[in-house]
């Protein structure tokens, strides 16, 4: 067989590894994208749940023990709870009796001193909102149960008499009500909380790493613009991660059934932090990769392996982060990308090559803390991986 012969039956077992590998991945990719949304029917079942039961509890007390024919503020003001965001239930139900507490007091004085009528009612409205934001900013469960308040004051004051206190009650029934629901009849599962809002985002992450190995294979400069291009936009899904963050706080604070899932939470939040940074350092690997090949630098196989690598060890973690193993092998794919990063130096790299290899070095030393490593040990297990693959390359050599 001639060398030609030979360097095309290794290119076609390449695309055929390329191939097998694309398909693997799309299969397992089908797999989580599937349970994924599986993850948010349930979570959106289980609030559907809780703000049905909430509003009929809420309406029985009203109607049953408070003797209200017809207790409509009770049901709303649970379902308004339910519905709030998570990680804001408490604060919503304390929002919720505030607002309501100031729309009577801005009513009843405003109503002493204009009287009843149609334009009184504007008047009444506007000062009872503007009461609400003067104190407390723009908090919309507050501004519109004091709007809410102020408007059936005003309108129902002249023909039913007492109906602060009534309001009140009902307004008080309803968030207790709601809290109780979401804290010990059905509270959420926060692992099912975070993990739905986080899976975006290591895969995200994930994907453009191999998009920038790819390029770096390929020389396609434009994928690696790409690549950092989608890691730029991963903001909204952060802050989305952020807020089921502080939900899962939340249940695991007030939830008695959910005490025991603190700790997978804690962690959570501890990886959360060193994602962030994950993420700005592959930021900087998609920048430089795109500079080495605008500039046509030489790029190693080895490098490639290691920035795909990465990639490896961000879906493990994610893995091992929601069923709450160990994260050895997490670890071990870090150490294993960073050593291919070490060959890659040991083969020789220009400028923008090296400083690849050295966004690569700290994004897998903070990928290591968030699997919980401490600072000083992630920083010498980094190290001592370079140094593995350097010495392997020139020892073979």
């Amino acid at each position: 067989m001639s060398a030609e012969d030979g360097a095309g039956a290794r290119r076609r077992r390449r695309a055929a590894e390329r191939v097998r590998t694309g398909a693997a991945r799309i299969r397992v990719r089908g797999g989580e994208a599937g349970r994924l949304r599986v993850h948010q029917m349930e979570v959106a079942l289980v609030i559907s749940v809780q703000a049905g039961l909430a509003a009929a509890l809420a309406w029985w007390i009203g109607h049953r023990v408070l003797g209200n024919p017809s207790p409509v503020f009770a049901p709303s003001a649970a379902v308004g709870t339910i519905v709030a965001a998570l990680g804001q239930r408490a604060r919503r139900t304390f929002e919720l009796l505030i607002g309501v507490g100031l729309g009577i007091a801005a009513s009843d004085f405003l109503l002493a001193v204009l009287g009843h009528g149609f334009w009184q009612v504007g008047v009444i409205v506007a000062g009872a909102i503007l009461a609400t934001l003067v104190l407390f900013g723009r908090s919309g469960s507050a501004v519109g149960q004091a709007g809410g308040t102020a408007v059936l004051l005003a309108t129902l004051g002249p023909v039913q008499k007492d109906v602060e206190l009534p309001r009140i009650v009902e307004a008080t029934v309803g968030g207790v009500v709601g809290l109780v629901v979401v804290v010990l009849l059905l509270p959420l599962n926060p692992m099912r909380i975070l993990d739905r809002d986080a899976a975006p985002i290591y895969r995200c992450l994930a994907d453009q790493l191999r998009e920038i190995s790819t390029a770096l294979d390929t020389h396609d400069q434009q994928r690696a613009i790409h690549a950092l291009d989608t890691l730029r936009g991963l903001g909204p899904d952060l802050s989305r991660m952020h807020q089921s963050l502080n939900g899962a706080q939340e249940v695991v604070s007030l939830a008695p059934a959910r005490w025991r899932r603190r700790e997978d939470v804690e962690r959570f939040a501890g990886a959360t932090l060193y994602l962030e940074r994950v993420i700005e350092h592959c930021r900087g690997v998609a920048r430089r990769s795109a500079m080495a090949l605008e500039y046509q630098e030489r790029v190693p196989a080895a490098l490639c392996a290691g920035v795909g690598g990465l990639a490896d060890a961000v879906e493990l973690l994610r893995r091992e982060h929601r069923s709450a193993r160990h994260v050895g092998k997490t670890q071990q794919k870090i150490a294993d990308a960073v050593e291919a990063a070490g060959r890659a130096r040991a083969q020789g790299l220009d400028e923008f090559g090296e400083a690849v290899v050295t966004q690569l070095r700290t994004a897998a030393s903070d990928l290591l803390r968030a699997t919980g490593a401490d600072p000083t040990t992630a920083n010498r297990a980094v190290r001592a991986s370079i140094k593995r693959g350097e010495d392997s390359e020139r020892g073979g050599g």
